[in-house]
């Protein structure tokens, strides 16, 4: 069976947070959280702390899936009418109850782990609300505000284990380089990962008069653009595990997977079409899936060993 028939027997408001994405929306808060942790502590997080940060992370994230399909519906009737909200699975009043019950449970989460992640919490949430609610309808531009809001995720899972000392006493650093380099990672791929979907949906954009870069520069100027993008989020992959020094696993899972990525641009490239847009946008989420994958086994390995080392010696 499918991905997408397996996709299509689930409950709408499971559908609603796009499975397609879970792995990549899953391991980008964990991920945060691990290295976080090991950087500050040179352990792990707590068990029920991590659990805490990483149902939030993916309720912020998944909440602004949400809040977007309700002000969508409209092109998604065109690009994608087999979605809850467009189908009638869902009406657009529950959906929004929906989005922002998701953005409570993160807003609780937050609370519980670190008031400062509460900060960057309404920041996001705020950012992406101008993409769903105005940029998009209004701007060539309206990638930017996402980016920025995906990239405040790590952020402010990063301060829920390594408090930047705003709030909780200060110890001279507010964010190490890697938590920097992390949060301008996400937002630069997610840029480019916007923009594939958004080329996917050229044509109801186009019809409704929303003026994305696809539709403002035709998609062959987006791959372009979007190929570039890729490339920097690679390249700050590779600075990530630098200054956190990383192991040979998060190196080799961050280059492999990166190299698969930028192949797959460059066949956009040649072949920039609705449809490679949207195979684009799936890539781009296994991409990053499997880079938060492979930071996650590094770390888990590099706590291991040590621990293997100082009980020998």
């Amino acid at each position: 069976m499918s991905l997408t028939a397996r996709i299509g027997e689930l409950s709408p408001y499971l559908r609603l947070l796009r499975p397609e994405l879970y792995y990549m929306d899953l391991t980008l808060p964990a991920s945060s959280a691990i290295l976080a942790s090991y950087l500050a502590t040179g352990g792990l997080p707590e068990f029920f702390p991590f659990l805490i940060a990483v149902i939030g992370g993916f309720a912020a994230i998944t909440s602004s899936y949400v809040f977007n399909d309700c002000c969508d519906i409209d092109i998604d009737t065109i690009n994608l009418p087999d979605r809850p909200l467009p189908s009638d699975s869902v009406s657009k009043k529950s959906a929004f109850i929906y989005a922002l019950f998701l953005l409570a449970v993160a807003g609780a989460a937050a609370i519980y782990l670190n008031p400062e992640s509460l900060i960057v919490l309404f920041i996001a949430a705020a950012t992406i609300t101008i993409y769903s609610s105005f940029a998009k309808r209004s701007t060539f531009l309206s990638f930017l505000p996402v980016g920025i809001s995906y990239g405040l995720v790590p952020i402010g899972v990063w301060l829920a284990f390594d408090p930047a000392g705003i709030l909780k006493g200060n110890d001279g650093v507010i964010l190490p380089l890697s938590a920097i380099c992390f949060g301008l990672m996400i937002c630069v791929t997610d840029w480019a990962f916007t923009l594939g979907g958004v080329s996917r949906d050229v044509e109801g954009d186009r019809l409704k008069g929303a003026p994305t870069m696809p539709v403002t520069f035709g998609i062959p100027f987006t791959a372009r653009f979007v190929t570039f993008w890729w490339i920097v989020g690679v390249i700050a992959s590779v600075i990530i595990g630098w200054s956190a020094q990383l192991g040979p696993v998060y190196f080799a899972g961050a280059l492999a997977s990166g190299l698969w990525m930028l192949a797959q641009c460059l066949d956009f490239i040649k072949n920039p079409t609705p449809e490679r847009g949207g195979a684009l946008f799936v890539n781009g989420s296994n991409y990053r899936a499997i880079m938060f994958g492979s930071m996650i086994l590094d770390v888990a390995l590099c706590i291991y060993a040590g621990a293997y080392t100082s009980i020998l010696w």
